[in-house]
């Protein structure tokens, strides 16, 4: 399997030579951040889980819970947007 998140971290940048041709530079990201944005989408995988339980055994909604999934996804949002860019 494809490491999909190393390869959504990866930028490709343009440069152009002094005699006009384009030369395009792959610049792979730093494998820290990759652990760390595997290992936030994972805790959100199993806070989702948390939910589901506790939705399924107590009937009712969790609203800290589901703030920490908001907040990991916006973390993780935020650095694959600001990494490309």
């Amino acid at each position: 399997m494809t490491d999909w998140i190393k390869t959504a971290l990866t930028r490709r940048v343009s440069r152009k030579n002094p005699r006009g041709r384009v030369r395009v530079v792959v610049v792979e990201p730093n494998e820290k951040l990759v652990l760390l944005v595997k290992y936030t989408l994972a805790v959100a995988v199993c806070l989702s889980g948390l939910e589901v339980v506790h939705v399924v055994v107590l009937r009712c909604w969790n609203s800290e819970v589901f703030a920490a999934i908001t907040g990991l996804i916006g973390t993780v949002s935020g650095v694959m947007i600001s990494h490309r860019f």
